[in-house]
């Protein structure tokens, strides 16, 4: 199986450039701004992913480091982003 490096949050969508999984498929510990999912716990998995998103957007969607929220931050276009083999 070939791996290419992640940058995209598989709960949330967010996209900042920072590498979350490498080339190899590991992971490097990212926190993300936006959800606070951190990259190799409990993200593994298509329905680990599936219940973390459900659980952050129950919970309003709240940024986890609110003034990294971009002024024009728009949550269904985050969402757009996400890879198709996490939705």
């Amino acid at each position: 199986m070939e791996f290419i490096a992640e940058t995209v949050c598989r709960v949330c969508g967010l996209d900042v450039g920072e590498v979350r999984f490498d080339e190899a498929g590991c992971s490097l510990h990212v926190v993300c701004d936006c959800c606070g999912t951190e990259s190799g716990y409990g993200d593994e998995r298509v329905n680990q992913v599936r219940h973390l998103r459900r659980s952050w957007l129950d919970r309003g969607a709240q940024w986890h480091r609110p003034k990294s929220r971009p002024l024009t931050w728009d949550l269904q276009q985050q969402l757009a982003g996400i890879p198709p083999q996490w939705l």
